[in-house]
């Protein structure tokens, strides 16, 4: 049994801070259905295209169902709010005010559905000096220190991650609060709303988050990199106690001169590391050297020679889903793994097309009849796309 069957979710969230918690629940065995609006979410367009699919889309919305409404026609916020009567999870991360514009903050549902778990996902909050604010990552991983942080240790100009951390925290935290929040319901018969603001989310996931509250200049826990043989290599710890143990244990000597300050003294000995790990007939053998010191390590990879490593193939951290092309794509396989209960995509997982679900979801859910349902379509209120995108 999968931990969340019997769950329902909609999920109207789009890019990536709702949608990624959306497909979490999937993966877990909630049956989730997206709400897309007719111009579709953007990401539909991001990474490689196949069948009418893109890359990132796929990543986060695979095995989800698809229903397609046009919120500003009328009768489009009233079919939402129908298919929330009968949900247990709603998600999503418009601007805050966008829902109460529609009928559809959390009050309006929560009279017609007390058990009801809403899960709104916004970059300053829904109340606030600051909730108005358009917030993507980037502009979180600025206004939370991050950026300003690793700009100062590294002794370059500020530049943003080349990832959405802020986004994909603001879901696990999220997806975290909701399940809470289900258990709640479970025992009390009241669900509830969750604010999750994504400043508050990366802050709370910054592990040197108490050194700017306590006014301690920050020193850094990343790796540092080395030149190696046949390319470089990572190694984690503080540089202390990295050449301390080259030093005992394979006789590194820095040469620097009697009288040298610290930073020249750490040049010399950065030199030295470089030299020893570069002396190597094979990276085999530098690997046993750094063995042998008790020093951790790390390759450094391309994402896709990472899905390729040993670990991420014996652990199945990818799966090969139906591509809808006649092939297959690969796509991240959910890291969940349980001793009792399955979660994980299964290879018949597709990413779903606009609309795809439309008539399914209705009968499904609200028992709706085909007349309904054409009638909703004749009016604008639903909408369905093909492969080739028209809709």
């Amino acid at each position: 049994m999968r931990p969340l069957e019997g769950i329902k979710v909609l999920d109207l969230s789009r890019v990536l801070a709702g949608p990624f918690a959306g497909r979490i629940l999937h993966d877990l065995g909630a049956e989730v259905v997206k709400v897309e609006p007719p111009e579709g979410d953007v990401t539909r367009n991001w990474g490689k295209v196949r069948a009418g699919l893109a890359g990132y889309y796929t990543q986060q919305n695979v095995g989800k169902r698809n229903i397609c409404i046009d919120l500003g026609a009328e009768g489009g916020a009233e079919l939402i709010r129908r298919l929330a009567a009968e949900a247990d999870v709603l998600i999503e991360n418009f601007r805050p005010g966008i829902m109460k514009k529609f009928g559809l903050a959390y009050e309006d549902l929560r009279s017609i559905n007390e058990k009801l778990v809403m899960l709104s996902i916004s970059g300053f909050g829904q109340e606030g000096p600051e909730s108005g604010r358009a917030a993507y990552a980037p502009i979180l991983h600025a206004e939370s220190g991050w950026l300003q942080r690793s700009a100062e240790w590294n002794q370059q100009p500020v530049t943003d991650l080349n990832l959405s951390a802020a986004d994909t925290n603001a879901s696990l935290h999220g997806t975290i609060g909701l399940l809470a929040a289900l258990r709640v319901a479970e025992l009390t018969g009241e669900g509830q709303h969750i604010d999750m603001c994504m400043l508050d989310a990366f802050l709370a996931t910054d592990d040197a988050s108490h050194l700017g509250l306590d006014d301690v200049r920050y020193t850094s826990a990343g790796g540092l990199v080395w030149e190696g043989v046949g390319g470089p290599v990572l190694t984690a710890g503080d540089f202390r106690w990295i050449w301390k143990q080259l030093q005992q244990v394979h006789g590194l000597e820095d040469g620097a001169p009697a009288n040298a300050d610290i930073p020249t003294k750490r040049s010399y000995r950065e030199a030295a590391i470089n030299e020893f790990l570069s002396s190597f007939n094979s990276r085999a053998e530098m690997y046993e050297a750094l063995d042998q010191c008790n020093l951790a390590w790390g390759d450094i990879k391309t994402t896709a020679e990472a899905y390729d490593s040993p670990t991420a193939e014996h652990r199945g951290s990818s799966v090969a889903i139906d591509a809808r092309d006649g092939s297959t794509r690969r796509v991240a396989q959910t890291p969940y793994r349980f001793s009792k209960s399955s979660s994980g995509l299964q290879p018949d997982a597709v990413a779903p097309y606009r609309g795809e679900h439309n008539s399914e979801i209705l009968q499904g859910w609200l028992n709706t009849s085909q007349h309904e349902i054409e009638t909703l379509s004749q009016a604008g209120v639903l909408l369905q796309e093909n492969n080739t995108k028209e809709i």
